[in-house]
């Protein structure tokens, strides 16, 4: 069975939680792997990692029980082929708007006849030719989440959930606000309205439906609308969130300091 469909099934009724890796790095795609998220997705399309960095984190993560997924830079057969022999179970496609483009993007992860992914025995996905049989089977193994990021992709998100192949559907709110005229506002009353009219589709058409958020507020709340799988964040905005609290923690005078300067007494504790 595909790892990520095994992961949302085992994690019944609680979503599964992950990140984004951003960082195109093996070492902190480890670390983030062993950080305890249940998936996390491997970014060609904002970050800057090309075929031998994705090859690399999926080395690195294939030591930890995190469930990786690979985003693609665009919905293009090369660029998922790609992806595929360097071992990618499951791709993520950016920006999907028609059920169409959903067809195509469950076509270039297969091979022929059902779709029209090229074939080849020497790959890291083949155990460099050692396991024959995953050709044979990787048509039913691999695995395909779609992103909803438009408003355009909303109205058409049952058409594209009820595509054959497709596992499950993602909401971009970012690209979503954007798309409804109201850029970065993702809490915004209409965004909401938008991703529980994806979800309610996603429903009906008997598919999974996850969301990301920047902050364990944001989570929480989609959470609570009723989404099976949700991403906080991610490597490089994590680190950046820890390294601001830790600054503003140590340049914010405490009580206990400002009392001091005000004339009252301290006992530093010894070291």
């Amino acid at each position: 069975m595909n790892p990520f469909r095994h992961l949302l099934k085992a994690s019944g009724s609680r979503p599964a939680m992950g990140t984004w890796i951003l960082s195109a790095h093996p070492l902190v795609a480890e670390a983030m792997g062993h950080a305890g998220f249940d998936w996390a997705v491997v970014d060609m399309e904002h970050g800057p990692a090309d075929i031998a960095a994705v090859m690399g984190m999926l080395q690195a993560l294939s030591s930890t029980r995190l469930v990786p997924v690979v985003r693609v830079p665009s919905n293009e057969p090369v660029a998922v082929k790609r992806v595929l022999d360097a071992g990618a179970h499951t791709v993520m496609f950016p920006f999907v708007q028609t059920a169409e483009e959903a067809r195509a993007a469950v076509a270039a992860t297969r091979y022929p006849p059902e779709g029209v992914r090229g074939m080849v025995g020497m790959s890291r996905a083949t155990r460099f030719g050692t396991a024959p049989q995953a050709l044979r089977q990787a048509n039913r193994t691999v695995g395909v989440i779609v992103q909803i990021e438009s408003a355009e992709a909303v109205q058409a998100a049952e058409e594209i959930a009820a595509v054959p192949g497709v596992d499950a559907l993602f909401v971009g709110p970012a690209d979503l606000s954007a798309s409804l005229g109201l850029p970065g506002e993702v809490a915004a009353p209409r965004v909401l309205e938008a991703m529980g009219h994806a979800m309610a589709a996603a429903r009906r058409a008997g598919k999974p439906i996850g969301t990301i958020g920047d902050l364990p507020q944001a989570v929480a709340q989609y959470r609570a609308m009723g989404f099976d799988f949700l991403a906080i964040g991610s490597d490089l905005g994590l680190m950046m969130r820890g390294a601001e609290a830790a600054l503003t923690s140590l340049r914010t005078p405490s009580a206990e300091h400002v009392h001091s300067l005000a004339g009252g007494t301290h006992t530093p504790t010894a070291a």
